[in-house]
């Protein structure tokens, strides 16, 4: 059944079944957003005890709802300043190292970082043989992306491509799923070096947003790069976001990548492949350099934002 799933897949249109959804899912009409919004609440027994706005018929649309807030406090963040925190609530698809440029996605299937990232060979080195990561946000799951671990943006990069679902089924029988799919590659530079988080759009998921540019996803059928640390002529203002910041969302449920360099953080032994994962929670170590364990907490910052 998996195999016939992935097969559909290739035949059906993609990109215009998922912008249709996205369309319906921003309706402000009333019947249409509360049926939605009442159904899925029922199917997939959504806690709103925890929500910012527990009235389902208070959210203006289903995307709304979707990407609902959360109360204050609802999502208690690790202060380890060691320590790096899971980015959303979901669960490990799979963790582990970047092996010669390939990164593991399922039994019988890696794909190569490079493609992952937009074809950036140079910046594909600075995460040679280090670690990744692989959260899947369920349809119940709270949709927003949240920083690991302090961080300033110094390059975003939309990739188009296609749409399959990133579904376990799928996974398992799409090659190079992650490294063909439309998403969003933020990298930033931490007191831990450099860390990638890829937003990876899939089947009906309507778009992908920053906190920093609003709705990057969908665009256009070609490789978008914006520059954010003032060095290019696609320059944009610097950002900085703080441990547990939100950076993102989904409007429906798609799957988050981490990246970071050699030898800079051990992802913490309780987790491994199908490990559920909270927000805030302690998901990584951090393996500080001799430099790095010297420095005060001013002089950290000042290493991030230089």
């Amino acid at each position: 059944m998996a195999r016939l799933f992935a097969l559909l897949q290739y035949l059906i249109p993609q990109h215009l079944l998922s912008r249709l959804v996205g369309r319906l899912a921003d309706s402000r009409i009333g019947w249409i957003k509360n049926s939605f919004i009442q159904l899925f609440h029922r199917i997939y027994d959504i806690n709103m005890n925890e929500a910012l706005e527990p009235d389902l018929k208070a959210y203006p649309s289903f995307n709304a709802f979707f990407t609902r807030a959360l109360k204050p406090g609802a999502r208690p963040i690790d202060p380890d300043p060691s320590r790096l925190v899971c980015p959303a609530d979901g669960a490990v698809s799979q963790l582990g190292p970047i092996d010669y440029g390939r990164i593991f996605q399922a039994k019988g299937h890696n794909y190569s970082l490079t493609t992952l990232i937009g074809g950036d060979m140079d910046l594909a080195k600075e995460f040679q043989n280090g670690q990744f990561a692989t959260i899947y946000l369920s349809p119940k799951d709270y949709h927003r992306v949240h920083m690991p671990v302090d961080g300033r943006l110094r390059q975003m990069i939309y990739v188009p491509g296609d749409l399959f679902s990133v579904n376990n089924a799928t996974v398992s029988e799409v090659p190079n799923l992650f490294a063909r799919n439309e998403r969003l590659v933020a990298i930033f530079d931490t007191a831990h070096g450099p860390m990638a988080m890829i937003l990876v759009g899939a089947m009906i998921v309507a778009g992908i947003e920053t906190v920093w540019a609003g709705q990057v996803a969908p665009k256009l059928r070609s490789v978008e790069q914006v520059d954010y640390t003032g060095n290019s002529n696609t320059k944009a203002d610097p950002i900085v976001l703080a441990k547990g910041d939100e950076m993102g969302r989904f409007k429906l449920g798609s799957t988050v990548i981490l990246l970071f360099g050699e030898d800079q953080i051990e992802w913490l032994q309780q987790y491994g492949s199908g490990t559920a994962t909270r927000l805030g929670e302690p998901l990584a170590q951090s393996h500080p350099t001799a430099d790095e364990q010297a420095l005060t907490p001013t002089e950290t910052d000042e290493a991030i934002n230089g």
